[in-house]
């Protein structure tokens, strides 16, 4: 890797950035680069000490194998160590940092009109509250715990204060579907489950204890009836100043399992001392759904999660004591999990907690949050920065954004178009973006920007984490060199890299390691560019093959989005007789544009333009809306079944709004050869 020569195609890191930063510039980079790798023991160790330790690790700081040939594939980090996840972020701070009057999070409701400010003090005594009644429903450690919260306080309350008693917890986001919250509670064979009595998501009421009853209904006509006590808090969005729930939400409930979280909490002791687990015990577990199959339940552990996480965030965001920072994530998702939670309270951090959604109740929410709380570092995905594109600078040239230092990207490769709208109009130019790229399963972030250090490429994941080691191989398993495209894999670990499938060793080791033996596989393509920067051109499956050329999804979906009327777009492969795969593209368009036989023929020259004759669009269907998850994540398999008119489309319990898919199908027909 080395500094790119082509200095028109780069931004440089702001001088202001490097004064200060903990990586300051490529230089520093390269050298801790290196240490990372020629001398893991060392690095890792001083990442280590920085943290409380029960008990020192007696073995190597990392050992592994990633050889399914050569025997059970593993992962072990501060082997023989002894410590506790909630103790480092919240009591090495309060008890042995002086922080316990900062502000750990400002919490932001759905409106404005509900907000919270908690400090680390303030924190810890209601973890540890929350842990003594989960002591006294009958928790132990190594008993799971799931959680469907909204993003209100009493979820972070919550995993921390398994997380200080030895349970994993098991957080579910609480815009799935009663189905699937029934299949990860069966899975995790769950004893206590924590819920709300309900959440207003924008203008929509959700009842989800009733989605809650539903789940556990399910579990018992499976034959699962592991769950014995449901501990329900009362959102305070749905309650009148008296208290009382407001008559819109019609709340069952059962006296034989169901307890009041503030009942139970009142008179629950402040102190709770914490237990003291093994550095390999887990700590949560947490499924992703990924197209096909049943939800994997990817396993992460105390002790390599804890210094993974608080590194990256630290190095990414470039953290200082008196930043402000924004991650719009939900904690049902890693994101969550990594960078609003464990990684940030590693480091002290002061964090916005936002339950609302980007445009209610009106399209500067984002904004306005920024302004308020002096956000300096801002971490959102694509999907929310396109959405929030189509409205244009207006918005924004309401409120000051001036705090802002530092912006991210996550979730997805972010799209040229939404990179530099982001760069140049919410960061006013003077921002670095660090587009980040990992998974679930790498527990942080494995290609990614450092904003005082990286040289950007828009569009570019750039380079490796500290302790990572991409490559790229072809179908064969060959490692390919220099200027390259194919499957991205690594060679070695990282502390903050999953386990295990939960209960499932083997699909983990077919899923990750059999394919090709001696590396993990993530499953994404990859391109590398000759000054060594990595381009994620999106997942495998969601490559297209067209006459034996290999082309990405990502790469055409850029193309369409760089046309004037394209608001978002998504591209999948439908078959052909002729060509194997064709591509078959769905495009968004921005208020007021009309889709024509005119635009269709635009956006095919563009595609040809940007990419090359072989990369021309069979077909260009006009999508008022995009089929997504509750959490905003397209979902691309439907698509598939929609290019192909197949309407045996699967599970949909996930999908926020199934009257797209049929709009889409009636349209089909628009969509030209």
């Amino acid at each position: 890797m080395v500094v790119p020569e082509t200095q028109e195609k780069v931004i440089h890191p702001p001088d202001d950035l490097q004064k200060d930063a903990h990586v300051p510039d490529f230089n520093s980079y390269l050298a801790m680069y290196r240490k990372s790798l020629e001398n893991p023991e060392a690095f890792w160790k001083e990442v280590a000490d920085d943290f409380y330790w029960k008990k020192p690790a007696t073995g190597p700081t990392l050992t592994y194998n990633f050889d399914v040939t050569k025997g059970n594939i593993f992962v072990k980090c501060m082997e023989g160590a002894k410590t506790n996840m909630c103790y480092n972020v919240l009591d090495r701070h309060v008890k042995e940092g002086n922080l316990g009057d900062k502000v750990a999070y400002y919490w932001e409701g759905n409106t404005a009109d509900h907000h919270m400010t908690i400090t680390y003090r303030q924190l810890l005594s209601q973890v540890c509250r929350c842990a003594n009644v989960l002591k006294q429903m009958g928790v132990r450690k190594g008993d799971r715990v799931s959680i469907y919260l909204p993003m209100i306080p009493e979820l972070v309350y919550t995993m921390l204060a398994c997380a200080r008693i030895g349970a994993v917890h098991s957080i579910v986001f609480a815009g799935f579907s009663a189905e699937s919250l029934c299949e990860r509670v069966m899975d995790a064979q769950s004893c206590v489950l924590v819920t709300a009595d309900g959440v207003y998501r924008g203008e929509k009421l959700i009842n989800l204890k009733k989605i809650t009853d539903e789940a556990l209904e399910k579990c018992r006509e499976k034959g699962s009836s592991s769950v014995n006590k449901c501990l329900v808090v009362k959102h305070q969005a749905l309650r009148t100043k008296t208290g009382e729930a407001t008559n819109k939400l019609q709340m069952p409930w059962d006296s034989e399992c169901d307890l009041w979280w503030d009942e139970m909490m009142k008179d629950s002791p402040e102190d709770c001392e914490p237990e003291w687990m093994d550095s390999e015990d887990p700590l949560f577990i947490l499924y992703t759904s990924g197209s096909t199959g049943k939800p994997k339940g990817v396993l992460h552990t105390v002790a390599g999660y804890l210094l993974y996480t608080s590194l990256t965030f630290k190095c990414v965001f470039d953290h200082h004591h008196d930043d402000v920072y924004w991650c719009t994530a939900d904690i049902g998702w890693i994101t969550g999990h990594s960078y609003i939670t464990y990684g940030p309270l590693a480091n002290g951090a002061t964090s916005v907690l936002f339950e609302g959604v980007p445009v209610h109740p009106h399209v500067g929410r984002f904004w306005e949050i920024i302004e308020k709380y002096r956000v300096s570092k801002f971490y959102t995905a694509p999907t929310a920065i396109r959405l929030l594109m189509k409205y244009g600078r207006e918005p924004l040239q309401k409120y000051d954004l001036s705090s802002l230092r530092v912006l991210g990207s996550v979730g997805e490769p972010i799209n040229p178009e939404a990179w530099h709208w982001y760069h140049e109009v919410v960061g006013q130019g003077r921002c670095p973006v660090v587009d980040t790229f990992w998974q679930t399963e790498t527990g942080g972030h494995v290609l990614t920007p450092l904003p005082a250090a990286t040289p950007l490429k828009p569009g570019s994941a750039t380079f490796p984490f500290f302790g990572v080691e991409p490559t790229i191989l072809n179908e064969h398993g060959e490692e390919l060199e220099g200027e390259a495209e194919g499957y991205l894999v690594f060679r070695r670990p990282w502390p903050g890299i999953m386990r295990t499938v939960y209960k499932n060793h083997e699909r983990f080791e077919n899923t990750y390691f059999k394919k090709f033996p001696g590396f993990y596989v993530t499953g994404d393509g990859c391109r590398r560019d000759k000054d060594g920067y990595y381009w994620i051109t999106g997942r495998i499956d969601d490559m297209i093959n067209v006459s034996g050329h290999l082309l990405s999804t990502a790469e055409v979906e850029a193309a369409l989005t760089e046309h004037q009327a394209v608001a978002e777009a998504a591209v999948v492969s439908r078959p052909h007789k002729v060509k194997g795969e064709c591509i078959y593209c769905f495009v968004t368009l921005k208020d007021s544009r009309e889709f024509s036989h005119v635009l269709q023929g635009e956006l095919k020259k563009l595609v040809r333009e940007k990419i090359g004759p072989i990369a021309t669009p069979d077909f260009i269907q006009n999508a008022p809306a995009l089929p997504k998850t509750r959490s905003g994540k397209i979902m691309r398999r439907v698509l598939r079944q929609v290019a192909r008119n197949d309407t045996d489309l699967g599970d949909l319990s996930t999908l926020a709004d199934p009257k797209v898919v049929e709009e889409l199908f009636s349209l089909r027909i628009q969509a030209a050869a």
